[in-house]
């Protein structure tokens, strides 16, 4: 009787262990909607956010959105779900801790779409960001990176 040839296992996983070696550009939108979320209140720091879009709609009547921490290339957890905004160096636009008379120092701020899972990646080129809670209006800032 002939052997029956092995197939190789075409299955994606689901989810990703920290020790596991994966690009961020290769994860699936499942691989990263698996990634913990993280308690509302912690101010997280990280080296860029990928968007993920919910299906589930915000009482303002637009889509709310998900963000995942990534740091060192490695996802850290997820860090808002119920935002329908997203403040790109804070409300008003006023920087991280500054009083509004402060001058607020200019920043280069990207975006790019990720090859596998198609979504948003965002980044300040030379700064980490500082994720604020994880509220309906989300808020994100760029601080220098620590030499």
């Amino acid at each position: 009787m002939p052997k029956k040839k092995e197939r190789p296992d075409k299955r994606v996983k689901n989810s990703v262990s920290r020790n596991e070696t994966i690009k961020i550009v290769d994860m699936t939108r499942k691989q990263l909607e698996a990634v913990p979320a993280r308690q509302w209140h912690e101010e997280i720091v990280c080296d860029y956010l990928v968007i993920l879009p919910m299906r589930s709609m915000h009482d303002s009547g637009y889509r709310m959105m998900d963000f995942v921490a990534i740091k060192d290339g490695k996802p850290l957890m997820r860090v808002s779900g119920c935002s329908d905004v997203l403040h790109i160096d804070g409300i008003g636009g006023g920087g991280y801790r500054k009083e509004y008379s402060e001058l607020v120092e200019r920043k280069s701020w990207s975006m790019d779409c990720l090859r596998k899972s198609g979504l948003l990646r965002i980044w300040a080129q030379g700064y980490n960001l500082i994720c604020g809670k994880g509220l309906s209006s989300f808020e994100l800032w760029a601080v220098k990176c620590k030499e």
